[in-house]
């Protein structure tokens, strides 16, 4: 553990990145879903600079009184704290997607007081996305993407520092029985901290309460007025991952317009909900070029929007558990934009496809799929190709590596 955080319960990953940038000028924008861990990891950062005795103050933009001081003018933070110019200052802010233009707020701090006062914001949506927010800050700016618990820092919370130590290669066979174990739970009740840190019993509700509350709350600050017609989307998405979005079947469907259902999908993924990736396609005739697959962000949230928590080994979808998984291994190491899948016309395909590496995931690995992998190997000769399942003794299945999820 790091000596930076000496009083932090438990580490996250992103916590050792924004430390290297609290000596920079730049804002430190930590930005994911709610109760994904953002407001945890400001107060744990400033309580080690207070033990540093480095000058910090911090703010939650949900406290109405500071959010219409700030709005009238971004100088009356002044009149919230004190300061002392002669030395830095770091100043924490919850929730700052709050203010009406966060980007004229973190611009004048910027540019009057840089080197000054250090500020570190958080927020729950994506208005850091803005066109407007992107020029203000250009050079400004340093953004951090908190995402629930990837299945490392899930065994951390675990108390299982040991077999990260590890790293979950090569493992005897009773360190693997105990991996996956601990994946058997991940892959049904996600990595929500607050999930992962309560008991059996207690998982399904918490989940409920973070669906029903929280996804509430984005819906009322997107301005959504038909909060029914976004749960039956959600519902509806959760059934269908790993699948192609189409916008028109899923208006007609929900008895909506295409227009709406786009809308809604764009506010999901700007409230860091669900994930859409993108076809690889060189040959224009052959391959699918423009419809998208969804994935959601946390396994715990899909899990409980189709009412399944069932173990993964009794599951009737656990090809789309298990896929959805392996989209979120990909995450964790790559950007979205660079994860994609790979279909023809003729409904061949290859789930994923980063970079110079291929996956397909197989819940139960047999010889199947050949065509398609042949073709693809065809086709992108210098893509190496491995299988992804889960809790099986076969390294290889046709001369082609078979990898757990975590070995990614």
């Amino acid at each position: 553990m790091s000596n930076f955080i000496k009083k932090m319960s438990i580490l996250r990953d992103i916590t050792l990145q924004i430390e290297k940038e609290l000596s920079k000028d730049e804002v430190i924008l930590l930005v994911g879903s709610r109760q994904s861990g953002k407001t945890t990891i400001l107060h744990q950062i400033e309580s080690q600079l207070k033990t540093d005795q480095k000058p910090s103050y911090f703010l939650n933009l949900e406290d109405p009184e500071y959010l219409a001081l700030l709005n009238e003018s971004p100088k009356n933070l002044f009149k919230i704290f004190s300061f002392d110019l002669k030395e830095k200052t770091f100043i924490f802010i919850d929730e700052v997607q709050y203010l009406k233009n966060p980007s004229n707020f973190l611009k004048y701090f910027f540019d009057e007081y840089r080197g000054k006062i250090k500020i570190i914001a958080s927020g729950s949506s994506a208005f850091f996305l803005d066109r407007k927010f992107k020029d203000s800050l250009v050079g400004r700016k340093k953004i951090f993407t908190l995402r629930t618990l990837s299945f490392r820092e899930f065994l951390r919370f675990k108390g299982e520092d040991d077999l990260l130590k590890k790293g979950l290669q090569n493992l005897a066979l009773n360190e693997k029985e105990k991996v996956s174990f601990y994946y058997r739970e991940f892959i049904i009740y996600g990595g929500y901290p607050k999930v992962v840190l309560s008991t059996l019993a207690e998982k399904e509700n918490v989940l409920k309460d973070l669906a029903f509350s929280y996804i509430k709350k984005d819906i009322l600050e997107a301005n959504i007025k038909q909060e029914e017609l976004m749960f039956k989307l959600l519902r509806v998405l959760a059934s269908q991952v790993g699948g192609l979005v189409n916008l028109s079947e899923l208006a007609s469907t929900l008895g909506s317009s295409r227009n709406t259902i786009e809308e809604y999908l764009a506010i999901l993924q700007r409230s860091f909900h669900i994930a859409l990736i993108s076809p690889l396609h060189t040959n224009l005739r052959k391959e699918i070029t423009k419809m998208q697959k969804i994935y959601f962000l946390d396994l715990g949230l899909r899990n409980f929007l189709v009412k399944n928590f069932q173990p993964y080994n009794e599951r009737q979808d656990k090809g789309q558990v298990l896929e959805n998984a392996v989209f979120r291994e990909l995450l964790n190491q790559n950007e979205r934009e660079e994860i994609k899948f790979w279909r023809t016309v003729n409904k061949q395909e290859v789930d994923f496809v980063v970079n110079e590496k291929a996956f397909e995931v197989k819940a139960t690995p047999k010889t199947q799929k050949t065509n398609s992998l042949k073709t693809f190997s065809e086709a992108y000769p210098n893509k190496k190709i491995s299988f992804v399942s889960f809790d099986v003794s076969k390294k290889d299945l046709g001369n082609v590596p078979v990898l757990e999820p975590w070995e990614i």
